[in-house]
């Protein structure tokens, strides 16, 4: 059994999908998975695909040194304006997403009523190769893999508030604002 950082509040109303030791780098992957967070599925699914086919960009929150300017990232609400189109981290997520929504479907849920519950990158173990510098000399050519792991969820529906028949107990202030609004219309 595979072990995720947090587990459903409802697990029959949830569906899950993660991946390990992807070759993708951490940094825009974590950038691309924090603007779905929320999201319902097919939105998110339509923003993916808008970033590969660069209609949309990732907006850059944290990891955003050397990130260029794109009046899209403004449109995303990164007042800072700096975005990026990770197209190989939009593909991997995607690929996730589409993974997910297969579960659920298995478990019978409502696709056009799910969202995204969860969603969370870490950083893998380092993959190591080398780089061949002048004068003979070795430089490591390192890699940033990471894990992604996502959770969607069906939404509750919504439940009415029972009407209270009994009138409910004021406090001192508010019966003092009752009573002076009451003097002053009469």
């Amino acid at each position: 059994m595979v072990k995720y950082a947090r587990e459903p509040e409802n697990a029959d109303r949830s569906a899950k999908a993660k991946g390990s030791d992807l070759r993708v780098h951490f940094k825009n992957t974590r950038e691309t998975a924090f603007a779905l967070r929320k999201m319902t599925l097919n939105k998110a699914k339509k923003y993916l695909e808008d970033v590969i086919a660069h209609k949309r960009c990732i907006a850059f929150r944290r990891y955003q040194g050397a990130v260029g300017r794109t009046t899209q990232a403004k449109n995303e609400g990164n007042p800072g304006g700096q975005g990026r189109w990770p197209v190989k981290s939009a593909e991997f997520i995607l690929n996730l997403l589409k993974n997910a929504e297969s579960n659920a479907e298995v478990k019978g849920l409502d696709i056009d009523n799910c969202y995204i519950s969860h969603i969370q990158v870490n950083r893998a173990m380092r993959q190591r190769r080398r780089t061949y510098r002048a004068h003979g000399r070795v430089n490591p050519y390192m890699s940033s893999p990471c894990h992604i792991e996502l959770m969607i969820s069906e939404k509750a529906a919504g439940v009415k508030a029972e009407q209270d028949t009994k009138e409910r107990k004021l406090s001192k202030v508010q019966l003092a604002k009752r009573l002076r609004s009451g003097t002053a219309s009469a």
